[in-house]
């Protein structure tokens, strides 16, 4: 039967010493067996039962709490090999010439064992600690980075509705039919903004939620990104994007609703942050382990300063003009968290002519 051994620093001190007992009382029984067995096979070699009975030792001091059981296990194994194998044969008998050095030598084994195992526990217990605490030092980093883009995100967009509202109503009868197009555009183009970001806001508190989980199931690749493309065409109608897809039949484990918002957000990002109008690329390439998404514009890049913190909720965008001054910072991190949960990668990188984004989404095993 094989035994799992749990990393005792990832316990409460109460199931660690009923860890230690499970251990003690198996590695004890096994050597026991063994001890039989081998006493069976090679009666004229019993000297060799105490190693085994040492070996167990090693097992017990290494994955118990503390001296106690070792040591204790330690004075039971010199008396099962007084009792058991050692003739006369089920009587104790301590004045036997060796049998010190051997009890000796037994505890001696124990104590190091334990103490080396007494200071690697501590040492863990304070790694976790300290790993958790840097854990939630970045998690408190990301929420700050979070609310600076929300308020910048969802304050620009409800100021341009409130301003081409207000011009709208003073000015209407000055106004010709085409500056009240643009105006009506305008207001139609914040509103779609402030409802692309509060579906995102929706999606991240989905995402951060503390009992989280992506329920896959088999998606054909073809139907997602096209879903995708045709859900960002009513949003951008004249935006060109080339969208380069494998032709074998390519299934995925994916939540198919979250993995097309990705594709939107980059596919977004690239149409308001790369100020070209050249079109767009979409490339699906099928690996051995995994599918790759690329997401590739050929404008101005992003600015090498922030390629170390695209994902952690802040704008990359340095340009001033009016489609600009919506971040994106949000829809990255997102995407970020989303593509994670998936067991992916997501990355941001500059290319010759512009940037790319590049998200891999594992295939089932």
């Amino acid at each position: 039967m094989k035994i799992r051994l749990q990393k005792l620093h990832c316990l409460p001190m109460w199931k660690r010493h009923i860890h230690s007992i499970f251990i003690s009382i198996i590695c004890m029984s096994v050597a026991l067996m063994v001890a039989f067995t081998y006493h069976q096979i090679m009666p004229e070699h019993s000297a060799n039962i105490a190693l085994i009975f040492i070996l167990a030792l090693t097992i017990i001091s290494r994955y118990s709490v503390g001296y106690i059981y070792g040591f204790v296990c330690s004075v039971i194994a010199v008396i099962f090999i007084n009792y058991l194998f050692t003739y006369p044969y089920f009587e104790l008998n301590f004045t036997l010439s060796g049998y010190p050095i051997t009890f000796l030598v037994m505890a001696i084994v124990t104590v190091i064992i334990s103490t080396m195992t007494s200071h690697l526990t501590l040492q863990a217990d304070v790694i976790a600690e300290r790993e958790k605490q840097l854990a939630e030092a970045e998690k408190e980093k990301m929420r700050a980075n979070l609310l600076r883009a929300i308020s910048h995100d969802l304050r620009t967009p409800l100021t341009g509705i409130i301003g081409n509202s207000s011009l709208f109503l003073e000015n209407k009868e000055r106004l010709s039919s085409e500056e009240q197009a643009d105006i009506i555009n305008n207001i139609y183009k914040d509103s779609h903004w402030l409802l692309n970001m509060v579906e995102n806001l929706l999606t991240i508190t989905r995402i951060r939620g503390e009992n989280f989980t992506i329920n896959t199931s088999d998606e054909p690749v073809e139907e997602v990104v096209s879903e995708a493309l045709q859900k960002l065409h009513k949003r951008y109608p004249d935006a060109v994007i080339q969208a380069k897809i494998p032709e074998e039949f390519l299934l995925l484990p994916m939540d198919a609703i979250l993995i097309e918002q990705v594709t939107i957000n980059l596919l977004e990002n690239a149409i308001i942050h790369s100020t070209s109008h050249l079109p767009i690329e979409l490339l699906v390439e099928n690996h051995p382990d995994e599918v790759s998404f690329t997401v590739r514009d050929y404008g101005v890049g992003i600015p090498k300063e922030m390629l170390g913190n695209l994902f952690d909720g802040t704008s990359y965008s340095t340009s001033q003009s009016a489609d600009a001054r919506k971040g994106m910072g949000i829809g990255l991190s997102i995407c970020k968290t989303i593509i994670t949960a998936h067991r992916g990668t997501l990355i941001g990188q500059n290319h010759k002519n512009g940037a790319e984004f590049i998200f891999t989404l594992p295939k089932n095993k």
